[in-house]
């Protein structure tokens, strides 16, 4: 493959996490010392901000607040739900931003998120081919949802899941220092994949967590529910409860529809959200007990202090790689994770996979992991997830409160 030189392009797509900036700085801090690619620039918004024409010059940050981006939460870039239409039927975006590729000499453009984004990736890659432009496309893996197909997990998961477990052992001994019985229901994010509530278990599974989890994979039926409540408050005095704000009924309605209708987002995506409320709400009729109606929410994709320092070296080590190999010739691919377990050692590489074969696919919790009738998840999920969620991050501190980074965001000029 013959050496290609020009600029490179990084974005930010979809929902952040605690770690998102940490393939961020691995992709720039690659790219500033790469002989082939000449400018590094950073798209305002994701794809938003290349069709806007609004990019920042990555070389011009002081070096000192980019490392910090190791252990800053969120998108610093701004993140966007845009979806791009098939290139084969609407090709308006696709031109404008070849424009922009062509204005700036982009032969290198790096996205990061998760299955919307590599579909994202993968229509530009498909473009870029089709009219000529040599430019090298990677995808960079981010979900805490971890249902990303072709890597072992995702970065960004590890952290969640820390999060969720620590959240969840400090709930569950909150919820049992009263002599009368109470039920918790804690609502955590997972559409279509369980991953995150089944990282609940982690908690349960050290002394303190869940009496029930109940993970999208699984018909959820809201009756036998209410009685397996009724059996867990009988046998323990309390009940902790937690649920996937995906579960759906035996029709593939989202339980939490039941109560609103929320709309959908940009993505047509049905808007979720407020299942743990309406949980609590009908475990109280049933039962007449004192119950809290708990959403985690934002809380379990920015919880930065609380980041696995597995996570962060992983996340890096993803935006270091896809700048690497396409440097190297490779294109049209996504960075994934080749993982081993094995006698207590948790190893993990790096591979790429064909962006065809990972858009728009979602990877589910194995229903041989999960346990009937929200007992939970086995402990092969455990094992799988216990390397993950290692290590604590190295905060900076300033007052007693956490220095997150920040940059200039000089817009780029030709």
């Amino acid at each position: 493959m013959s050496k290609l030189t020009g600029a490179c392009v990084f974005g930010q797509s979809g929902g952040p996490t605690s770690v998102i900036n940490a393939s961020f700085y691995g992709a720039v801090k690659a790219a500033l010392e790469s002989d082939s690619i000449t400018r590094v620039f950073g798209a305002a918004h994701g794809i938003q901000g290349i069709l806007n024409d609004e990019l920042y010059d990555m070389g011009k940050e002081d070096p000192r607040e980019l490392r910090r981006l190791l252990n800053t939460p969120s998108s610093a870039l701004g993140s966007c739900r845009k979806k791009l239409a098939d290139p084969e039927k609407d090709d308006g975006d696709y031109r404008r931003i070849l424009e922009i590729f062509k204005k700036y000499d982009i032969r290198y453009f790096f996205y990061n998120g998760g299955n919307d984004s590599m579909d994202t990736c993968e229509k530009v890659s498909r473009y870029m081919a089709a009219v000529g432009w040599e430019c090298r496309v990677m995808g960079i893996p981010k979900t805490i949802d971890n249902d990303l197909f072709g890597t072992d997990h995702c970065p960004g998961f590890g952290s969640a899941a820390k999060y969720i477990a620590t959240s969840c052992m400090e709930i569950a001994l909150d919820a049992k220092v009263y002599d009368y019985p109470t039920a918790t229901v804690v609502e955590i994010m997972g559409r279509h994949a369980g991953w995150l509530a089944g990282s609940a278990a982690l908690a349960t599974h050290y002394g303190a967590g869940p009496d029930l989890i109940y993970l999208p994979e699984q018909v959820f039926d809201l009756s036998a529910f209410l009685d397996r409540c009724q059996e867990v408050l009988a046998e323990k005095g309390s009940l902790f409860v937690a649920v996937s704000e995906g579960i759906q009924d035996k029709d593939g309605a989202f339980i939490s529809e039941y109560a609103s209708k929320s709309g959908t987002d940009a993505f047509g995506h049905t808007q979720l959200g407020g299942l743990a409320v309406y949980l609590a709400d009908e475990i109280k009729k049933r039962t007449g007990i004192k119950v809290r109606g708990i959403e985690l929410s934002l809380l379990q994709r920015c919880g930065a202090h609380l980041a696995s320092r597995t996570d962060i070296d992983e996340a890096m080590m993803a935006g270091m790689t896809a700048v690497n190999t396409a440097v190297a010739g490779e294109t049209g691919k996504m960075v994934a994770f080749d993982c081993s377990r094995r006698d207590g050692t948790y190893a993990c590489r790096t591979k790429l996979v064909p962006l065809a074969e990972v858009a728009n696919y979602e990877k589910k919790v194995p229903a041989e992991w999960i346990l009937p009738e929200g007992a939970g998840v086995s402990r092969e999920f455990i094992q799988y997830v216990l390397p993950l969620i290692q290590g604590d991050c190295e905060r900076e501190v300033k007052d007693g409160l956490p220095r997150f980074a920040k940059l200039k965001k000089i817009r780029a000029e030709v």
